[in-house]
């Protein structure tokens, strides 16, 4: 039962992050949501919004910080 305690705590902590950079970025008018490639989709009573754009640029970034604690380790 620890280690499912551990494991939650983990990814508050994780999730909190990931709240914060989304804010510091609101904050800096980084333009996440609103790149090219991002396809926004609107008609009378739907919104359908498909951030490819955003999801590259982030999956690339996250690849790089990866790549470089696998090598560090």
């Amino acid at each position: 039962m620890s280690q499912l305690g551990k494991m939650l705590v983990v990814a508050g902590l994780l999730l909190a992050a990931v709240g914060a950079v989304l804010i510091i970025a609101g904050k800096l008018n980084i333009p996440l949501g609103k790149l090219p490639g991002d396809i926004t989709y609107q008609k009378k009573n739907l919104t359908v919004f498909a951030p490819f754009g955003t999801m590259l640029v982030v999956s690339l970034i996250l690849t790089l910080i990866l790549n470089i604690f696998s090598r560090w380790k």
